[in-house]
């Protein structure tokens, strides 16, 4: 019999060409798109506001395959934006991809893939699975200026041995080339950047919409001297530049975020720099490691030599040069060379002032 491989579709390139791809090489594809916000309709026409269902549904026509709409609004809510709006709420800026991938794809639709008797699921995402004797190992992909293991990171690693990533070996140039010729029923679109759930052009306004408690509170310099009044919290973020509404004479960044106080710190470009972190949440898919690991502390951001000591639930991060805009609810991920190692939420930089909260670790 056939593996059975459900393909979670969003219409677009990547996951319409894996699913061709999973086709060609024999599997029993099925297509899958979720619904995870909105109203009632988009069951019936979009998942995203980009008619994201119906095209879908034309792909898989194309491809002669199953399609499946599944509702995971509930879920979504739950898992990804009322975590988002908490951790934001908390001063922290959290990335909504990382909790939809561990708990909605590789979480619920995993789940329910294997209730409805498939025995894979496979995204388009640009990572791949190494099989190491009894052990999947997360790697990078072939095109490395895809990859998207950061926003991987998090998920389970009982998971991997239930997963595929079809486009592993393949660049982004080499399966837009593959549109053409196959017929897929495509237009070229421009990859969205932005969080899915919150409309264009409407961050701010969402945020008021749902954060209404959210209050305004003192702008204040490294010494605790008032600069000037933020809008509130949630609306700033570590090394943000712009709209602190300060006529200063040098640049400002906004370099700490003191919740429990309501309260924006704001220093100049060196103030920004720093070489220590806390990191709680762990996620683990190798508990061996090298004496030092590459540590990424942002999806745009190159890694960088570190060393990591746990304690309990928690890793002490040491880096051997400086990080810029070490921020909290962000997620710090490790390497050794191509394999992710493991990751962490990241809860704290560490300035020269605090260095001896590390005293123990060298």
């Amino acid at each position: 019999m056939k593996e059975k491989v459900l393909v979670a579709m969003s219409g677009g390139v990547d996951s319409s060409v894996a699913a061709l791809l999973l086709k060609e090489q024999g599997y029993d594809v099925s297509g899958v798109t979720m619904i995870l916000h909105g109203d009632d309709q988009r069951l019936e026409s979009s998942a995203d506001g980009d008619d994201a269902v119906r095209k879908a549904r034309e792909v898989c026509g194309h491809l002669r395959i199953d399609h499946h709409v599944l509702d995971f609004r509930r879920e979504f809510q739950a898992a990804v934006i009322q975590p988002f709006l908490r951790e934001y709420a908390r001063g922290k800026t959290p990335n909504p991809c990382v909790f939809c991938n561990r708990h909605i794809k590789f979480g619920c639709l995993l789940n329910h893939a294997t209730a409805m008797g498939f025995d894979a699921l496979a995204t388009g995402h640009y990572a791949a699975i190494l099989q190491r004797g009894d052990r999947c190992c997360l790697m990078r992909p072939q095109d490395t200026r895809k990859d998207q293991t950061y926003f991987l990171a998090h998920i389970a690693a009982n998971v991997l041995p239930k997963i595929l990533f079809p486009l592993a070996g393949y660049t982004k140039n080499e399966v837009k080339d593959m549109v053409l010729p196959s017929g897929l029923p495509l237009n070229e679109r421009k990859e969205s950047q932005d969080i899915c759930f919150i409309p264009p052009g409407m961050y701010h306004d969402w945020l008021d919409s749902h954060l209404p408690d959210v209050k305004k509170g003192p702008i204040v310099d490294q010494q605790g001297r008032e600069l000037g009044i933020h809008r509130g919290i949630p609306y700033y973020t570590i090394g943000q530049r712009g709209g602190l509404g300060i006529s200063h004479p040098t640049p400002l960044y906004v370099v700490r975020i003191n919740a429990a106080e309501n309260k924006i710190v704001a220093g100049g470009k060196n103030d920004l720099f720093q070489k220590r972190l806390l990191a709680k949440d762990l996620n683990f898919f190798r508990r061996e490691w090298p004496a030092k690991v590459y540590g990424k502390i942002r999806y745009r951001k190159k890694e960088s030599l570190c060393r990591v000591v746990f304690r309990e639930e928690e890793a002490h991060v040491i880096f051997d040069e400086e990080q810029e805009a070490i921020t909290p609810g962000q997620l710090i991920v490790w390497y050794d060379q191509h394999e992710v190692l493991g990751s962490g939420m990241i809860e704290k930089g560490y300035g020269n002032e605090e260095l001896d909260y590390f005293t123990d670790y060298g």
